[in-house]
């Protein structure tokens, strides 16, 4: 009988002390793909589930016509990192608006940084980020203004040794079954974009606004095709509008936005099992030591 009630007593411990204590977590536990919303062991979790990918959304600060948000390149592209993460795992960074925004710089809310510190920025944000864990980092673009910046960016790379993969992501076309637009000519701020803007961050568009300035071009150069000169935007779009928001609509924002990270998706699971670029990188470090060694 005293054995049976020390039995007794014992597995009543034990259910008590099992119900209390925390079941361990799961190899598939949901992580955040949030950088900062992980805390400093699901980070190291994070990575190895990333397998060292991390996603670097790039907005900027600028003017987007009279009706969409001053940060609408970083909502948008924010927005479809995010969705993409969470179809194909990867950390995304915090917000980044550290880019090439100098043809903007008249308009009000405009932030736009020097050239060297956007560089400079730039690379010690992918250096540290690669302490963390994060040998292959996806730059998403989201900003027209970048465009030359981040290729740069990425050959800039080839200058000195190190231990991780720069990828840069600009998407270019859509896929079949997108929706007619409205406007023959769409760019800053037009259709495409506010459309865009219509399903990351509804409450931020005003179209009441958008007829009370005009997106035409005003083209106030007259110079042989080829020549380039910095301030070719400011002299088409002073107003820091090009297009026509009237035709924005849901269904093309939502077929853009699905597209875009879809497309992202596509990127992180390509860059997860790229084994070829850091071989390579490394390759043309160490044949970089001894140039006249390398065989023609």
């Amino acid at each position: 009988m005293h054995k049976i009630l020390l039995l007794s007593i014992n597995a009543l411990y034990a259910s008590v002390v099992s119900a209390q204590a925390p079941s361990p977590p799961s190899p598939q536990s949901k992580l955040s793909v949030h950088w900062e919303e992980l805390s400093a062991a699901e980070f190291r979790d994070a990575i190895g589930r990333a397998r060292g990918t991390c996603l670097l959304p790039f907005g900027i600060l600028e003017k987007h016509g009279p009706h969409l948000p001053l940060g609408n390149d970083l909502l948008n592209v924010r927005y479809v990192a995010l969705n993409a993460a969470q179809q194909e795992y990867a950390i995304v960074f915090p917000e980044y608006y550290f880019g090439q925004i100098f043809e903007a710089k008249q308009q009000p809310g405009t932030v736009a940084y020097s050239a060297h510190l956007q560089l400079e920025l730039l690379q010690e944000t992918t250096d540290e980020m690669a302490r963390n864990g994060c040998k292959k980092i996806v730059i998403v673009n989201g900003h027209g203004g970048n465009n030359s910046l981040l290729p740069f960016f990425a050959q800039s790379q080839m200058a000195s040794p190190r231990d991780y993969v720069v990828y840069v992501y600009q998407p270019a076309g859509h896929p079949p079954g997108r929706p007619p637009m409205k406007s023959s000519f769409d760019s800053h701020a037009g259709e495409s974009e506010t459309s865009h803007v219509m399903v990351s961050r509804p409450d931020l568009v005003h179209m009441d606004r958008a007829a009370s300035e005009s997106g035409a071009d005003q083209n106030r150069q007259d110079l042989p095709a080829g020549v380039y000169t910095g301030i070719w935007w400011y002299a088409k779009f002073p107003e820091h509008y090009a297009g026509d928001a009237s035709g924005a609509n849901k269904a093309l924002g939502e077929f853009d936005m699905k597209a875009w990270a879809d497309g992202v998706a596509g990127v992180i699971r390509a860059v997860k099992a790229d084994q070829v670029s850091l071989r390579l990188q490394n390759e043309f470090f160490e044949k970089s030591k001894k140039p006249l060694e390398t065989k023609q």
